[in-house]
């Protein structure tokens, strides 16, 4: 990251996590879940978390499945 910009190569490193999520549950690539995954991967990264294996991890941690991203997504619609 550069002056707070991600950068094409991190852009590429959250991909690969987020990619990874779905391999670690066998679960096929579905819009919103990605929409979530995106979205939490790129506040992780901004948080400092900056290899793919600590995304990941935290990934898998923080949405044990693909139903719970379903739910991440559902919850926070109510916020708004």
């Amino acid at each position: 990251m550069i002056n707070g910009r991600i950068q094409d190569a991190d852009m590429a490193m959250l991909s690969r996590s987020v990619k990874l999520w779905y391999n670690h549950y066998g679960a096929a690539p579905d819009e919103q879940a990605s929409r979530t995954l995106c979205s939490a991967a790129i506040d992780l990264f901004l948080q400092g978390h900056s290899t793919q294996e600590e995304l990941t991890s935290l990934l898998i941690s923080r949405f044990p499945g693909p139903q719970a991203t379903l739910t991440h997504a559902l919850g926070l619609r109510a916020i708004q």
